[in-house]
């Protein structure tokens, strides 16, 4: 059973965005313009918590928003706890 299917939800995985650059969402619900990301690593200095990681995070990001995406970022604990996969539900539902 996927993290997802808990709560009925099939978003595409590592789905690409960008029309040129090589960003990819964790999961992606395309139809919405939905993007979900697990930040990891977040207490132990990971990539997304140093300062080059986090600076590149911000571009992705924006330039996601621009593109008229919306973001949700969980921490890997959310998704074990499937906390994610429910709020995201409540999310798409409204």
């Amino acid at each position: 059973m996927s993290l997802w299917a808990i709560v009925g939800l099939n978003p595409v995985a590592e789905y690409k965005f960008h029309p040129t650059r090589k960003w990819r969402f964790d999961w992606a619900f395309v139809d919405e313009k939905i993007a979900v990301e697990q930040e990891g690593a977040i207490w132990v200095q990971g990539r997304h918590t140093r300062g080059s990681g986090f600076v590149k995070d911000m571009e992705k990001y924006n330039e996601a928003a621009r593109l008229g995406w919306r973001i949700f970022r969980f921490q890997p604990g959310d998704f074990k706890k499937y906390i994610a996969q429910q709020y995201m539900a409540e999310v798409l539902r409204q």
